[in-house]
């Protein structure tokens, strides 16, 4: 059988007349040098209309472009379809046609919607190609205001997918397919870092992550937690019969015009598999250094660390610190054509334009050490380490400083001193820590009070005894909370922020690690030379009325 191969989209354009051959060159030469869509990269230089565009990009995908603002939608073709399913996947049905019913797509590669639209609709569906811009006018007009989750509910009949026993049958089901999108389009509004789906013997649960917190849905029908996991497994692409092991996969989304992956981790339980689905929202996380909430200082500090020719950088936290999102932030600020930046991660979480990242895959043998062995072969000035597992990792790690590269990479220990015993323990000895280390940042993430009702008050001695404070050392002080209103869900906080705990490794330092002082003294050490705590960095956070004492005890250590 002859594949039939895609017609190159400058080409097209060209053949349409739209625009000539050396502004396509020009537009492939950027695209060498900084990425991007050929596509859009014609409309900035203004060769090429947004209409023209829509028309080649539908030729190239062999279906037919729609232009949502001239002509109108039909009610009865609408129906078909409901609103969370449209956001989803970023689709209006525009015309029905008999049997057949007519789809406008913003995404020509995502054809899977209009399989699974005939599952739910029972009809012949066919795509069209509507520019996304359309499609989000087209949707804003159909459904002003979201259905709400527990309407759905209601409205879910109790029989719903009952005696489906095929699990592939049972994940194209209209209720499961409604079900899902329903649940993934209010967790992305409600900028959910994580979605759980729980089966226990009489209930399947479902929450929310949202700041750190997990917040609980109303239950869906137990009924249904075999059919909504086969759902999850099929946008994955995984092998929705196999319940027996764990599973992990990827589904990436247009949502209401934002790009969004989720990666998926299945897990077998007594009593079914269990789920969580990681949002990764590109419009939520911005990667820039100034929107750490680094204090003045510290992003002094940071900025020099990361602009050093060689040695180590090392950061630490829990998982869900944000360490990835420093490291990315980091690498931000120093890609430059001048310079080449590799990175070796587990997984890679987010693309990064300019910057060549590998996947780790243990199975095959893929490992840190051996990217990291590879990576040093390939000429790289910079390079990133997603974390420091071992010791072999850790000794090509230190090879890589000695030998002229700045390596960044993250460890697993409760403060930034404690970095340097952990890399001794691994087995790095101590003179090469002190000869390739050149600074730690340790960070953890809470809570930060709502802008809409944050109120201050005065703060009991309780809360002060768990802070190291007194009432002479506060000076009139007063803390902030949240009230809670309708902007935070009546929680009181809004978002999160971090707080850090910058060490810069110096003479003095370097000449302590080598001498292998006990980690009380070289914290104490560290805070002499400058060195201010993550219990600071919270106060001074609390001070700022950014937020509560509360989270800062629950986050950091006590040092006083």
């Amino acid at each position: 059988m002859t594949e039939i191969k895609r017609r190159l989209l400058g080409q097209i354009l060209r053949d349409m007349k739209a625009c000539g051959l050396g502004a396509v060159q020009e537009a492939l030469a950027v695209q060498m040098e900084k990425g991007g869509l050929l596509g859009e990269l014609l409309l900035e230089q203004g060769a090429i209309t947004r209409q023209q565009l829509l028309a080649a990009l539908a030729e190239q995908a062999g279906m037919p472009a729609v232009d949502l603002e001239v002509v109108a939608v039909q009610p009865e073709a609408a129906q078909k379809v409901d609103a969370a399913t449209m956001q989803a996947f970023q689709c209006v049905p525009w015309k029905l046609e008999g049997r057949v019913l007519h789809v406008a797509l913003a995404n020509p590669l995502n054809t899977q919607v209009l399989t699974d639209i005939g599952f739910m609709t029972g009809l012949e569906v066919r795509g069209a190609l509507a520019s996304d811009k359309a499609i989000a006018a087209a949707l804003k007009r159909l459904h002003p205001v979201e259905e709400n989750l527990d309407d759905f509910l209601d409205g879910l009949g109790a029989d719903a997918s009952k005696g489906i026993d095929d699990p592939v049958s049972a994940a194209r089901s209209a209720p499961v397919v409604r079900l899902l999108n329903h649940i993934l389009v209010a967790a992305i509004r409600d900028r959910s870092s994580d979605i759980h789906f729980e089966p226990f013997e009489e209930e399947f649960r479902v929450r929310y992550r949202i700041d750190g917190t997990l917040f609980e849905l109303r239950s869906p029908p137990r009924h249904l937690a075999v059919a909504l996991l086969s759902r999850i497994k099929v946008l994955a692409n995984l092998d929705i019969a196999e319940v027996r092991v764990p599973q992990d996969g990827r589904i990436e989304l247009m949502v209401a015009g934002r790009s969004v992956d989720i990666r998926v981790s299945t897990l077998p339980t007594m009593f079914g598999e269990s789920c969580v689905l990681r949002i990764l929202d590109r419009s939520v996380v911005r990667l820039d250094l100034a929107n750490l909430g680094l204090r003045a200082d510290d992003l002094v500090l940071l900025k020099d660390l990361i602009d050093r020719p060689h040695g180590i950088v090392l950061v630490t936290g829990p998982t869900g610190s944000g360490k990835t999102t420093t490291l990315y932030s980091a690498l931000n600020a120093v890609n430059d054509e001048g310079i080449k930046i590799i990175t070796t991660e587990d997984p890679v979480e987010y693309d990064l334009d300019g910057i060549v990242q590998v996947q780790v895959n243990e199975e095959i043998g893929v490992t840190y050490a051996a990217c990291l062995r590879s990576i040093l072969r390939q000429d790289p000035d910079k390079v990133l380490v997603g974390e420091v597992r071992d010791k072999e990792t850790a000794q090509i790690a230190v090879e890589a400083a000695l030998t002229g590269h700045l390596v960044f990479t993250t460890l697993h220990t409760n403060d930034a001193p404690s970095a340097v015993t952990r890399l001794v323990d691994i087995g790095v000895a101590p003179y090469l820590v002190a000869a390739t280390l050149e600074g730690i940042v340790a960070q953890r993430l809470v809570r930060r009070i709502c802008m809409k009702c944050r109120e201050w008050n005065v703060p009991s001695d309780e809360v002060l005894y768990e802070l190291g404070l007194t009432r002479e050392t506060m000076q009139d002080r007063k803390f902030a909370c949240g009230r809670g209103c309708a902007e935070c869900n009546g929680t009181g906080f809004k978002g999160r922020m971090a707080l850090f705990e910058m060490l810069v490794v110096d003479d003095q330092l370097a000449q302590a690690i080598v001498e292998g002082v006990s980690l009380g003294k070289f914290r104490d050490l560290a805070r002499e030379r400058g060195m201010r705590t993550l219990r600071d960095n919270g106060l001074l956070a609390i001070f700022d009325g950014q937020t509560t004492p509360e989270e800062v005890v629950r986050e950091t250590l006590a040092t006083f």
